[in-house]
């Protein structure tokens, strides 16, 4: 898994309160091979997903994690 999407993970499931292994799998919103493939071939590119209730933002710094409540 790409670290970025690791601490994504590890920030959402501190707000809820749980383990990260307690959290939906990621697949079910978007493909984490694909997504890394894209993280890994271009460090300028930001990319935004909806995971459960939260909207996820990664990038364009390579250490940039934003996870906003309300996916909605």
């Amino acid at each position: 898994m790409h670290p970025t999407l690791a601490t994504a993970l590890s920030r959402i499931a501190a707000r809820e309160g749980c383990d990260r292994s307690a959290l939906p799998p990621l697949y079910e919103a978007v493909d984490p091979e694909a997504l890394a493939a894209v993280l890994e071939s271009n460090g300028d590119v930001a990319v935004r997903f909806a995971y459960g209730d939260y909207r996820v933002v990664l990038g364009p710094d390579p250490d940039e994690v934003t996870v906003i409540d309300g996916a909605q």
